[in-house]
């Protein structure tokens, strides 16, 4: 299992963070190994949405198949994965005491043999929390944009 913890403080209110996460297709904005997400239901947010994300990270592309599992408004989004990676992922978002926000991202993944399995967990691990953690500089710069230009998208 290669498990991965990356947090960031962001200087915004969680609302407007909540706002920017809670935009599954707006994902592929600010996550560098999201390539395009398509919506597999009908609901594109709350429990029960599922979606298939194709996620790049240097020469190795893949389908990520992903049901939400968790959808607590304004504090955290937990999905499942099903694909050929599999394991569970969390999204928390927490008032810090001056205002700003506290966000989260919490992975537990599986990789199957042909990614390395057991053996590249470490390495993996590795390249993920650091790709995982541009994105949350990535995603703290959108909430900035977007908290001075609200009518971008």
């Amino acid at each position: 299992m290669v498990g991965v913890l990356v947090r960031t403080e962001i200087d915004a209110p969680p609302e407007r963070v909540w706002r920017e996460i809670s935009s599954i297709a707006d994902h592929v904005i600010w996550m560098e190994d999201a390539v395009e997400i398509r919506f597999t239901s009908h609901s594109t947010s709350g429990v029960g949405t599922t979606f298939d994300c194709e996620t790049r990270i240097g020469p190795i592309e893949l389908t990520d198949h992903m049901e939400v599992t968790e959808w607590r408004e304004g504090e955290a989004i937990g999905v499942r994965h099903t694909g050929v990676v599999t394991g569970t992922g969390r999204f928390t978002v927490a008032q810090t005491p001056d205002g700003r926000t506290l966000f989260s991202w919490d992975e537990t993944l599986e990789l199957p043999w042909w990614l390395g399995g057991p053996v590249a967990e470490v390495p993996v691990g590795w390249v993920l929390r650091r790709i995982w953690t541009r994105n949350l500089a990535n995603l703290a710069a959108e909430v900035r944009a977007r908290s001075s230009s609200p009518r971008r998208r």
